[in-house]
């Protein structure tokens, strides 16, 4: 049995996403250091949650090739394995009747980790955390709880007592209905393995899950059983007769015998709400807005309906569903977000909220990662699309479940109070600034607009004016095809929502207004030293990198603020004042 190491808690990540249970792990402890994770996207040539994680925490220990191929001796020995497992097979986005469980295509994947904990022989880790949908506990169809029993049946096997949980995030003031079953091992004879003794007051009072997440019995419920037989046993016979999974919503097995009662949330605290992660209306660009001739598509897909319908054999039925609210309540926390919540269809499923000028709109990358509790713009990259970064978060978890757990879990094994220096936000400004730590790769870019060798141009596109300084005056006057404009030394930046909605620039030159007109290749974080390594400042900047297009035929007089125009300043209200 390897020591327990008194300084960290080295972490393997695997199916790491774009790092939601390392953001939840930091959040709770400066122990937890993530040492080696994984991240592959299967039949997929564009990698962009291991852009993602790599833009965000650095190439060192990360991954990204098919688990499949990775020999065990390659993964570096740790003391927590976590893993948000695929789950495409028995998610809530197929039937519980079409879903192929763990013999599905992803689903085998589970055989993963247990190839993992299970070569790694003496040195597997002292605790295993991992996390799936809820229906886990009730998949396949055919054989309800047949998968969970393989999972914890082989988990027993390999010497570990698991206990699981299913958590509403909601029900714990958190700002997304999100249901997951969330499952945390211990090896025989670590140091928490070692603290339970009744399966019954673990699982309601005294374990690690309990003390994250207080709860209490829901009804009289309860299972208590054995796990019998061999794994290809358990997968032939596990509750073949049964119409319901002998599993509850919480529980615990220790040596394959299995304790089980329903849980129903204990939580007084505040509530996190959708309305209290929404940014500035000012900030939004125009294309997450529903146009008034689309409405009406919109309240069709979200109303009830009853559809005559004919199956494969010829018969005719009544496909019925009830209806969901239009718009989406700004005081409650929002529904579960899907894989499917970004492009600009009408869809059942998306988010749609009503703008406090009375237009409707789709919620934003940057507001779904609130919603699961990650940093703002953490899955911005110049080569990520606004659909795949709805789409990775549709994947990802609820970072402020880890954060909880986590904490709990540090407890039990240093039996003290953590401490972290990267805690999750609660509050979220309705005007977000751009972080930089958030870019921990060397040159990362925001892109924004491509060369345009035959342009027209756009009133309604937003115009940054930049003031110029006098030992600068000369540079922008002269006016060369290519321009680089360098920001002041400032942490105030804005949001990449801002940012992305900027297309050109007008130099402003004192006393006299702005004329030269370029469009904004580039948008970057930079410094000064990069062009004049004389100066030495590496002060962190915002760099536009331009390209000329034409003059003005006189200089506009127009009131410098830089702030408001990367808010709100559009190319006509410039143009607007040629006379």
């Amino acid at each position: 049995m390897p020591k327990r190491n008194d300084n960290k808690i080295k972490v393997a990540e695997l199916f790491a996403g774009v790092g939601g249970f390392r953001i939840g792990l930091e959040g709770a402890s400066d122990a937890y250091e993530t040492i080696w994770n994984n991240q592959w996207e299967p039949s997929t040539v564009h990698q962009d949650a291991s852009l993602v994680y790599r833009a965000r925490f650095g190439s060192k220990g990360h991954s990204n090739k098919d688990i499949n191929t990775i020999p065990t001796n390659e993964i570096p020995d740790h003391d927590l394995l976590v893993g948000g497992f695929p789950c495409q097979d028995y998610s809530v986005a197929s039937t519980l009747s079409r879903s192929g469980g763990i013999e599905g295509n992803k689903g085998v994947l589970w055989w993963q980790i247990y190839r993992i904990l299970n070569e790694k022989k003496d040195n597997r880790p002292n605790y295993i955390f991992f996390e799936n949908v809820d229906r886990l506990l009730g998949s396949p169809a055919k054989q309800r709880g047949r998968d969970f029993a393989i999972i914890l049946a082989s988990l027993a096997d390999l010497g570990y007592t698991v206990e699981w949980r299913v958590i509403n995030a909601a029900d714990y003031g958190m700002p997304q209905r999100r249901r997951r079953t969330y499952i945390v091992g211990y090896r025989e004879g670590s140091h928490i393995s070692n603290k339970v003794q009744d399966l019954k007051d673990w699982t309601l009072y005294e374990g690690v899950l309990a003390k994250a997440f207080p709860f209490k019995p829901k009804g009289e419920a309860y299972s208590e059983f054995e796990i019998e037989g061999t794994i290809q046993e358990v997968s032939d016979n596990f509750n073949k007769e049964g119409k319901n999974s002998p599993f509850c919503s919480a529980g615990i097995m220790r040596k394959r015998l299995v304790y089980s009662i329903n849980a129903e949330a204990v939580y007084d605290g505040p509530i996190m709400t959708l309305g209290g992660n929404v940014v500035d209306e000012s900030l939004v660009p125009e294309e997450f807005f529903i146009p008034k001739d689309e409405v009406a598509k919109w309240e069709y897909e979200k109303g009830a309906k009853k559809i005559e319908r004919t199956s494969k054999d010829g018969f005719n039925y009544i496909f019925s569903e009830g209806g969901m609210a239009f718009p989406d309540s700004l005081d409650k926390p929002s529904r579960t977000i899907i894989t499917g919540e970004g492009g600009a269809a009408a869809s059942r499923f998306k988010h749609v909220i009503l703008t406090p000028s009375g237009r409707y709109r789709r919620l934003m990358p940057i507001e779904l990662e609130r919603l699961n509790m990650f940093p703002d713009n953490h899955t911005y990259h110049p080569d990520v699309s606004d659909g795949r970064r709805a789409f990775l978060m549709g994947n990802a978890l609820v970072c402020g479940i880890v954060r909880q757990i986590g904490k709990s879990l540090y407890r039990f094994i240093y039996e003290k109070e953590p401490v972290s220096t990267h805690p999750i936000d609660i509050q979220r400004d309705t005007l977000p600034k751009l972080d930089f730590e958030l870019f921990s790769e060397l040159e990362p870019q925001l892109k924004i607009n491509k060369p345009k060798k035959n342009y027209t141009l756009d009133m309604t596109k937003n115009l940054l004016i930049g003031f110029v300084k006098e030992d600068n005056k000369d540079y922008f006057l002269d006016r060369g095809q290519t321009k680089i404009y360098y920001t002041g030394k400032t942490k105030s930046f804005p949001s990449t929502i801002a940012l992305n909605k900027l297309f050109y620039f007008m130099p402003y030159i004192k006393g006299k207004g702005v004329r030269d007109l370029y469009l904004i290749r580039i948008a970057r974080i930079g410094n000064k030293a990069e062009i004049h390594p004389e100066t030495q400042d590496k002060d962190p900047r915002l760099v536009f990198e331009l390209e000329f297009l034409e003059s003005l035929p006189t200089y506009v007089v127009v009131k410098p603020n830089i702030f408001n125009t990367y808010r709100d300043t559009v190319l006509g209200k410039v143009m607007g004042n040629l006379t």
